[in-house]
C-alpha cells in the first residue's frame, strides 16, 4: 500500500465517527499525476447527490506531459460504493454537524483508493483538550526514555 496523500488537519479538526475505503473513478492523466504525488485532499469534501457519492475541491495537478486531453484539476469525482454503504452514510450525515471527508488517498493493488471518514467539527474546547493529552504523553515518554 503507497500512500499518496493524506489530510492532517482532519484529524484536528474533527471528531472521526467511522471510517470507509472507497474506490475512485479517475482519468489517464490524474492516476499519472497521483503517481507522481501532485494532489492535495486538505480542503475535499464529500456528498451524496441522487444516490452516488462525489468528492468535491480534490486538486489533482495537471500531467505536465499530457495534451489537449488533460483533466481539470478541481472537477468533481465519483467515488466507488456499495448501495448499502452509501445508505448507511446518507442516514448518519442526515444527522446534525456530520459530514464527510477524505483522510487519505493510496494505491492498493494498483488500484486507487480513499478512505473517507464520517465526520463531526470539534469545538474549541475540544481542542484543546488534544492538545493537553498529546503534550502529557510526550512529556510521559521523555521521562520514560531517561529510566
Amino acid at each position: 500500500m503507497e500512500i499518496i496523500a493524506k489530510n492532517r488537519k482532519a484529524f484536528y479538526q474533527y471528531e472521526i465517527l467511522e471510517k470507509i475505503e472507497a474506490g475512485i473513478v479517475l482519468t489517464g492523466t490524474e492516476v499519472k499525476s497521483l503517481r507522481n504525488k501532485d494532489v492535495s485532499i486538505n480542503d475535499s469534501f464529500a456528498q451524496i447527490d441522487r444516490g452516488e457519492v462525489f468528492l468535491y475541491e480534490m486538486h489533482i495537478g495537471e500531467y505536465k506531459q499530457g495534451n489537449r486531453q488533460n483533466h481539470e484539476p478541481k472537477r468533481k469525482r465519483k467515488l466507488l460504493l456499495h448501495k448499502r454503504e452509501i445508505a448507511k452514510i446518507a442516514g448518519k450525515v442526515k444527522q446534525k454537524g456530520c459530514t464527510i471527508i477524505p483522510l487519505s488517498l493510496y494505491f492498493k493493488n494498483e488500484l486507487a483508493k480513499l478512505e473517507i471518514a464520517l465526520v463531526r467539527g470539534k469545538t474549541k474546547f475540544d481542542k484543546r483538550e488534544d492538545i493537553k493529552k498529546r503534550t502529557v504523553e510526550r512529556e510521559i515518554r521523555q521521562v520514560m526514555k531517561k529510566f
